[in-house]
């Protein structure tokens, strides 16, 4: 796994009625994907987050940083 760190927003949308997750360094789509639970959608970003990750030929954006 890289040790790259990239930002997940996660989102209730209540015209989807699911949460929706949005990649914010991979500004290319506004929401990347989607899960019926909080946990679920942040497995699923995570599992985009990694694919994005070992695409051949992709230049990778810095990560944002945000102060705590």
């Amino acid at each position: 796994m890289s040790t790259l760190r990239y930002q997940m927003v996660i989102v209730w949308s209540d015209e989807d009625d699911c949460y929706l997750v949005h990649l914010p360094d991979f500004p290319e789509q506004t929401y990347r994907t989607h899960g019926d639970s909080y946990e679920e959608a942040a497995r699923n970003g995570e599992e985009v987050l990694q694919l994005l990750l070992e695409e051949d030929g992709l230049s990778l954006p810095k990560p944002s940083s945000t102060a705590a």
